[in-house]
């Protein structure tokens, strides 16, 4: 399995409840809305941060892994028409586009 780790930042301007809101209810069907999510996405989990006393406050607004059986498969669905015209475009609604951060990973479980 090969694992995309996407850490995103709010837009300028935009809440953290605002930025959670587009993404749960906006960003995330329309992501799922297209063929080749359906198609290619194993596992998909979104993380946003909870009140955590004695801890930093979070460098992210959320955290997105997700989960294909191959890298061809990740590959195709990045560079698919659906996703360069119809999801990518909608980033810039809801994420700083400069404190994008992203890994490509294999797992390796080391508890569970």
């Amino acid at each position: 399995m090969i694992k995309v780790v996407i850490t995103l930042k709010r837009r300028e301007g935009m809440t953290h409840d605002e930025f959670t809101h587009y993404q749960r209810n906006i960003h995330r069907p329309l992501l799922m809305s297209i063929p080749e999510a359906k198609q290619y996405i194993r596992r998909f989990v979104v993380s946003y941060p909870v009140p955590a006393p004695n801890y930093p406050e979070p460098d992210y607004d959320s955290v997105v892994e997700t989960w294909f059986d191959t890298m061809d498969d990740l590959n195709a669905l990045f560079s698919c028409e659906n996703f360069l015209k119809t999801v990518d475009p909608d980033h810039k609604n809801f994420v700083d586009l400069n404190s994008f951060g992203s890994i490509i990973s294999e797992e390796e479980v080391v508890v569970g």
